[in-house]
């Protein structure tokens, strides 16, 4: 069969390589269009419970490995290393999005600093608690028949074989509440005062890129050093948010009520540490800090401006 005009025309523009139409390639782009949220407030929040959700998958799965492994697979030392990575990472992933809180202490720091608006505070929190909830329970999963195994089935808070502390935060039996509430003060202040600095312009402040990984060793530093007497939560969130799964996954309300009604202090603690640290921050470095539009003149150089004027002073007498 002899082609006609028109097919010889369609296979030389095919045979020339012109555009073929690529339906999945513009469907695909349509779709991530339409999953794409234009909403502000929105991303931020699906940022801060993804970010919080990576920071505690790190950190309790580590807690979970080295509690069932009863130390042979980790140590302390690991899980705090674990909940320093998940921090870097959770602040890489999210940062560019909501500023990577993954604290509702730090929200409420940068509240009352005026850096982030005062109604976005409950969402934060509220997505911050939602992503340590979703995450505790995919550890659970993860390590759902170490974690039998390791208390012969029974899910309880205290004893040799309790598994509460994979997830939320517990005193040393031998602590007493006000020394536990000052050490989550001071944990937190630490933090604040720490981090505060290291986007300041006006002092040394630190490369945007390595910021996550600063604060990262920043967290390593207060859990190597505060974690003893109750597991340095300073997060609201990382301590309520896995407290609230192992009340509904099968610890029941003891994880409430045990060491007298003791979860309120890394809720509350935080949030007055975090304060002090701000506070602390502001007043003793932020105010006394140089006014970039006046540069703060060398010391050796108003020393001599100085001695000019008496030199001046004094020929003008002596005439």
């Amino acid at each position: 069969m002899t082609n006609s005009p028109a097919g010889e025309e369609k296979g030389k523009e095919w045979d020339e390589g012109a555009p073929v139409p690529r339906t999945w390639t513009h469907l695909q782009m349509a779709t991530m269009k339409a999953l794409k949220t234009r909403n502000a407030l929105v991303r931020e929040c699906m940022a801060e419970l993804l970010g919080t959700f990576v920071l505690l998958l790190f950190g309790c799965s580590a807690a979970a490995q080295v509690k069932t492994s009863r130390e042979t697979k980790g140590q302390y030392l690991s899980v705090n290393m674990a909940f320093s990575v998940g921090v870097m990472s959770a602040m890489y992933l999210t940062k560019g999005i909501s500023g990577a809180h993954l604290n509702p202490a730090v929200t409420l720091s940068f509240c009352a600093l005026g850096q982030v608006s005062w109604d976005r505070l409950v969402p934060y929190c509220l997505s911050q608690l939602l992503g340590a909830y979703i995450a505790s329970g995919l550890v659970y999963l993860v390590y759902y028949d170490a974690i039998m195994n390791f208390s012969g089935g029974v899910l309880t808070v205290y004893g040799p074989n309790e598994t509460a502390s994979i997830f939320a935060t517990y005193p040393s039996e031998f602590l007493s509440l006000g020394s536990s509430f000052l050490d989550q003060v001071v944990g937190t202040s630490m933090l604040m005062l720490c981090i505060l600095g290291l986007g300041e312009q006006r002092n040394t402040p630190a490369p945007s890129d390595l910021i996550p990984a600063i604060v990262a060793v920043i967290v390593l530093g207060i859990s190597m050093s505060m974690s003893g007497n109750c597991g340095a939560a300073i997060n609201p969130a990382r301590d309520l948010g896995p407290r609230l799964f192992t009340l509904t996954a099968g610890w029941g309300p003891e994880v409430f009520t045990c060491y007298n009604y003791w979860f309120w202090v890394p809720l509350v603690a935080p949030c007055i540490g975090a304060l002090i640290g701000t506070l602390l921050y502001q007043i003793l470095i932020s105010l006394h800090l140089p006014d970039p539009a006046e540069p703060e003149r060398d010391s050796s150089y108003v020393e001599l401006q100085e001695a000019g004027l008496k030199i001046k002073a004094f020929f003008h007498f002596a005439a």
